[in-house]
């Protein structure tokens, strides 16, 4: 069990080399689009590849539909109204039944048609870098044989190929492990979580750079500290000023809802205020 307060501090977004301070356990890292990256002690504490992709599907990011040889179409056209995974792995995607990507895979039939899905995670907060990542997930685009509601149209796509660049790091994931995966049980709610703790509760926030030590002592006083993640396994903030990096804060067990969340949230702010 982690004791509460425990953190792994990462990323310098000012930077793009790579390196470990002495008596520090940060790893200033920064990936091709600027999100911060994990060091290495974070490691035994983070959600799957695989979960973390289910998870973008199953959250409210914005997707587009990608289908190669597809012109004319503008992008707002190819974004699903609704998405959603089915027992098998595929996702299920709705469109209007006169949207392009309808038609696409109305003429195709029979043939194979190839699709790729790709999902832009944006923060709900106002922070640097305000991507936390995308997920690209690639395969076979069907027409479903009913209509959802008068006017709208399912499409199914098989997912043959998924790959996900997050805070977490890039990573493949296997169609097999992205149908058996489990979205994070915050993933309905990380939006106004988020903006609940930075907008009631900033100076418990920005407590927490208590924890941090020797990392939280040179931060300045007028620096900000903006909650950018939360999952079942703890709160990520990005303390922003002369130097920009991430933190990690984990709780001391994995929460399964909101309730616990409650408790582990408690749980930090009560260490950082000791």
């Amino acid at each position: 069990m982690s004791r509460p307060g425990n953190t792994t501090r990462i990323t310098d977004s000012s930077s793009l080399d790579a390196h470990a301070e002495g008596g520090d356990d940060s790893t200033e890292v920064r990936s091709a689009h600027g999100q911060p990256r994990p060091s290495g002690l974070e490691i035994d504490r983070m959600p799957s590849a695989a979960e973390r992709t289910r998870t973008l599907v199953q959250s409210t990011c914005s997707a587009v539909l990608i289908i190669p040889g597809l012109d004319g179409a503008l992008p707002y056209q190819l974004m699903p109204d609704h998405r959603s995974v089915g027992p098998d792995g595929e996702v299920f995607l709705v469109f209007p039944a006169d949207s392009p990507a309808v038609r696409a895979a109305t003429h195709a039939q029979d043939d194979e048609l190839n699709a790729v899905l790709e999902i832009t995670d944006v923060a709900p907060v106002s922070v640097p870098h305000r991507i936390r990542g995308r997920a690209w997930l690639s395969g076979w685009l069907t027409r479903g044989p009913d209509q959802v509601e008068p006017g709208r149209m399912v499409l199914r796509l098989e997912i043959g190929e998924a790959c996900v660049d997050d805070l977490w790091g890039a990573d493949q994931v296997e169609p097999e492990d992205f149908a058996t995966a489990v979205a994070d049980p915050l993933v309905e709610h990380e939006a106004e979580l988020l903006q609940h703790l930075h907008s009631a509760h900033g100076a418990e926030v920005r407590s927490l750079r208590e924890l941090l030590g020797e990392r939280g002592e040179r931060t300045t006083a007028g620096s900000a500290a903006v909650p950018v993640a939360i999952d079942r396994f703890g709160l990520r903030v990005r303390f922003t000023g002369v130097q920009c990096f991430d933190a990690r804060f984990d709780f001391p067990e994995p929460v399964r809802d909101v309730n616990e969340l409650r408790y582990a949230m408690h749980t930090l702010f009560d260490a950082a205020a000791r």
